[in-house]
């Protein structure tokens, strides 16, 4: 099928159109960018996440800060995500999971943050929000990598939902317990923020 795109101030309109024709049944999808941020950033959406550790965490666990940045082209993008994160010791080589969170409350530090952001209501590790298994290398880990179903804006948005980075590996699904299609038995929460929206890197 054919897919028209009409772009109207601030919104897209997608009119899905069958053998040239429209359809019994056309699918009208309307989605809302930020505003006025898409028009001040040249139809880009940015985004930025300021990670700290959880309050009085036991000497074993190491405090990490820094930062996870966000980046996505209002209508069509894909989601672009770049991790920078610190405070792990030099010779640590144990995977830790990052995941994107439902709620962006931290009240009571990252417990209050909820499960996976998991509209699709779907096992582990298909959720909207997982980021997957990041390995630090002389105590920092930086990684880029993109996110095809998740957005900046829209129905899907993860704009006011938390990232959180968990003591453990992600077993990713195939443990023997139903807290594998949950969570992938990543342990505790260690260190977490709230996604917001930002100006482009420089302004």
């Amino acid at each position: 099928f054919t897919k028209i795109i009409l772009q109207l101030p601030l919104m897209l309109l997608a009119l899905h159109i069958q053998s040239g024709e429209l359809s019994d049944s056309p699918v009208l999808e309307i989605v809302e960018a930020p505003k006025p941020e898409v028009v001040e950033f040249n139809n880009t959406i940015y985004g930025t996440c300021e990670v700290t550790p959880v309050p009085n965490l036991p000497a074993s666990q190491p405090q990490i800060s820094g930062q996870v940045l966000f980046r996505q082209v209002f209508p069509n993008g894909t989601l672009e995500v770049k991790l920078n994160l610190r405070g792990l010791p030099a010779d640590d080589r144990q995977a830790r999971a990052i995941h994107i969170h439902q709620y962006g409350d931290l009240s009571q530090g990252c417990v209050t943050a909820g499960h996976h952001y998991n509209p699709w209501e779907v096992d582990h590790p298909d959720h909207l929000g997982d980021l997957g298994n990041f390995v630090p290398e002389q105590g920092v880990i930086r990684q880029f990598q993109k996110l095809p179903e998740a957005k900046l804006f829209g129905g899907h948005s993860v704009l006011g939902r938390a990232v959180v980075v968990h003591e453990k590996e992600d077993d990713l699904g195939m443990g023997s317990d139903e807290e594998s299609k949950r969570s992938g038995n990543t342990g505790e929460r260690i260190a977490c923020c709230v996604i917001g929206i930002t100006t482009p890197p420089g302004d």
